[in-house]
């Protein structure tokens, strides 16, 4: 089952000529998630070979330029591509008149459906769940309304070892009963302890984006050994007050926080363009947590039940 993040941009407010704004895609089990939409966007999609029909639900994490710039340019293709289903837009407060422009000069009558879904608020959310999946909202530390987002599977029910299946003429409902945890009794009055029918379930598994934001740390118990943490590192600590100013993180502190969260795996990103090289950036976060590594764009990395894989 397949739970893998593949980075898109990776820049700060002004992008480079080797890096662009923000914005991330995950995977659950081929259901596609698009987290914040810098300038871009689409380009980096087609790079990816990650299909524009997949994506159904986007996550904004704030409205500065530098994370929703790309929308009107993937609503459009959207649109030129004949897109007639429903697309879900998570964001905060003040996302309905910037898609109401874009819909006012640059819409189509026949167009597909834009559901807005509006974050406000300081407290955790859900925003999303299927049966597989849940989502939730949480507030960030910035100069404007800001959430981070929290994705992770559900529990999934017991996995009945193929020897019962055939050692036991089992109904539909004992079979339902065992995924429950329930023991079994056999037509002789037999019980057959649950423990020797099922084995446990893949452990489920977490990623959480943390973007635009100073160290906020009430969000250590909900993204509590979380698997992989993305987490702005702005600037190096050595430029903590500016850090402070414009309401951004140093990586140093961004390692701090994965630390106290007990994250399987920290990545790096949001870099100001001050930086040309981000090996002290990377350094600084290693120092205070090894697990840590700066994000390259267009890099995969899967979350297996047992591990993390950097592709």
């Amino acid at each position: 089952m397949i739970f893998e993040l593949t980075v898109l941009g990776s820049s700060s407010a002004l992008p480079t000529s080797t890096k662009f704004p923000s914005a991330h895609v995950l995977n659950i089990h081929e259901r596609f998630f698009l987290i914040d939409c810098g300038e871009g966007t689409q380009i980096q999609l087609r790079k990816a070979k990650i299909r524009f029909g997949k994506l159904n639900h986007i996550f904004i994490s704030h409205l500065h330029g530098d994370h929703v710039f790309g929308l009107f340019g993937i609503l459009s293709t959207f649109q030129l591509l004949g897109r007639k289903s429903p697309l879900h837009l998570y964001a905060p407060s003040g996302i309905e008149s910037l898609i109401r422009f874009y819909e006012d000069h640059f819409g189509a009558d026949d167009a597909y459906p834009v559901i807005l879904h509006s974050i406000s608020g300081r407290k955790v959310q859900m925003l999303f769940e299927d049966k597989m999946t849940e989502v939730l909202g949480f507030p960030l530390k910035h100069r404007v309304p800001a959430y981070g987002f929290l994705f992770r599977e559900k529990k999934r029910p017991l996995n009945i070892r193929k020897e019962v299946l055939t050692k036991y003429d089992l109904s539909v409902k004992q079979i339902r009963e065992i995924k429950e945890g329930k023991d079994i009794l056999t037509d002789s009055g037999e019980v057959i302890p649950n423990t020797g029918l099922t084995e446990p379930p893949y452990r489920q598994r977490s990623y959480a984006y943390c973007s635009d934001t100073m160290i906020y740390e009430k969000n250590i118990s909900l993204l509590h050994q979380v698997d992989l943490l993305y987490h702005e590192a702005t600037f190096l600590h050595k430029d903590q007050k500016l850090a402070k100013l414009t309401g951004h993180s140093t990586a140093k502190q961004a390692a701090i926080f994965a630390k106290k969260a007990q994250a399987g795996k920290l990545l790096i990103g949001h870099f100001s363009s001050r930086y040309k090289k981000l090996d002290e950036l990377l350094q600084e976060a290693c120092s205070e947590f090894p697990d840590a590594e700066s994000v390259e764009e267009l890099k995969t990395y899967r979350i297996d039940p047992v591990r993390i894989v950097r592709e």
